[in-house]
């Protein structure tokens, strides 16, 4: 009676650090299990993901406030100005100590008229600022492509991959059907040699797509900011969708939408502007201020303020001026000048993406067709090796045809794929 006590004592202070240890071994496959699972990304996560963290997007967003700040700046200029002075001087006959002489001033001032100056300083702000907003449309558009083409890489290079594994599993299959024909004395050896070396050169050109694979997911995770040992599951695959824009309607919208196009227009009106300051300096600038002045205490002490107007014009300045505009005129002429160059370098890059596309399109038209037929080659020269009416050499150029065909058709997708989302970017899309 005792002892079934004693066990059943026992038994109840086991039970539940039993459960404990239980619960916690759970708890913990459970958090391991959701920690290693790869990162799920479809195309607009990875772009999502790197509009948010990539550098060159924060750099972009940070010269937009700095610009934004530059309009209140310049917008200051308008505004009154208050300023508050004081001096102490020792008397000369006690330079160690004793009394000194304290004055006190309080000025006020407010530019009533800058002949133009303030008003073209305020403007080249907010083109400034116009500009960056720009620049930063311009940096995530890159951002953006740079990250397609980075997933697109990765699919791209792990389709190569199951391809060249293909391969691999083709020849070890052949070569296990060479080498049972050697070994009853069907076929030489040199059959079995070649079939041993074709296997060799397939397995060279896995391993090198495995690691085409692998640089690829690494260049992907660079792009969006995430760390190089996350594990990757990319929901989308190279696919081909019609891009249903002309060549003439993809240079409209270029024209239009582009950030460089618009940043180059914006740099011709601050040149403009850039005139009108430079010959603000032959105009009157005339000022509204106000002062008062005490020796005793921090604040004014008196009624003493001294209210007026004052006006300055420069009537000769040895040509300083002249010089000042002459190089803002030159200045604009360069910058329209290189919104030309840049217009024109747009609308290159938006024909040649639109070429290059359309050439991926009609590669990909016959690629279908070359894969069907060297699956249907492979299948007849290893049928015909198999009853002995084929050769070795013959089932080896099949397989390798097989291989290029479907290299081939996954080169044009890819490049299809790439030049659209160059497209895109060339014509103005926005990024989101």
């Amino acid at each position: 009676m005792n002892l079934k006590k004693e066990g059943h004592s026992v038994k109840n202070k086991k039970t539940p650090t039993i459960s404990i240890t239980l619960a916690a071994a759970i708890v913990t496959m459970l958090y391991t299990t959701a920690f290693s699972a790869p990162l799920s990304l479809s195309l607009q996560d990875s772009v999502t993901y790197a509009l948010q963290n990539n550098p060159a997007v924060k750099i972009a967003q940070a010269e937009q406030e700095k610009s934004a700040w530059g309009i209140s700046e310049a917008e200051a200029g308008k505004l009154p100005t208050v300023s508050l002075g004081s001096s102490y001087n020792i008397k000369s006959n006690n330079p160690l100590g004793g009394d000194g002489d304290l004055s006190n001033s309080l000025r006020l001032s407010m530019p009533l008229y800058s002949g133009g100056r303030i008003e073209g300083q305020i403007d080249q702000a907010k083109r400034q600022a116009d500009f960056s907003i720009m620049g930063l449309d311009k940096a995530k558009a890159q951002v953006k492509l740079d990250t397609i083409t980075s997933y697109y890489t990765v699919l791209q290079t792990a389709n190569l991959l199951e391809v060249n594994n293909q391969t691999v599993a083709n020849m070890e299959e052949h070569l296990q059907s060479v080498q049972a024909k050697y070994d009853v004395g069907v076929v030489a050896k040199s059959d079995l040699l070649r079939s041993e070396v074709e296997l060799a050169n397939a397995r060279q050109n896995a391993i090198k797509a495995e690691n085409s694979y692998l640089l690829a997911k690494n260049s992907l995770l660079s792009n969006m900011m995430l760390d190089p040992g996350t594990e990757l599951s990319l929901t989308e695959s190279l696919q081909y969708q019609n891009y249903d824009k002309s060549m003439a309607d993809s240079l409209d919208l270029a024209k239009k939408n582009r950030p460089d196009i618009a940043q180059a227009q914006i740099t011709v009106a601050i040149a403009a502007t850039g005139i009108d300051l430079a010959k603000s300096g032959r105009l009157p600038s005339v000022s509204l201020g106000a002062s008062n002045g005490w020796s005793e205490g921090v604040l004014p002490s008196n009624d003493n303020w001294t209210v007026g107007v004052s006006a300055s014009w420069n009537l000769y300045d040895a040509g300083t001026t002249g010089a000042k505009i002459k190089q803002a005129d030159a200045s604009l002429t360069k910058a329209q000048e290189q919104a030309r160059q840049i217009e024109t370098v747009a609308l290159l890059e938006v024909r040649q993406n639109y070429l290059s596309m359309a050439e991926a399109e009609k590669r990909l038209g016959t690629t279908d067709v070359a894969v069907s037929k060297a699956q249907e080659d492979l299948y007849i020269a290893r049928e015909k090796y198999n009853a002995g009416i084929g050769t070795n050499l013959d089932v080896i150029d099949a397989q390798l045809a097989l291989t290029q065909a479907k290299t081939n058709r996954i080169q044009a997708l890819y490049d299809y794929n790439v030049s659209v989302a160059k497209l895109n970017k060339a014509i103005g899309m926005k990024a989101e």
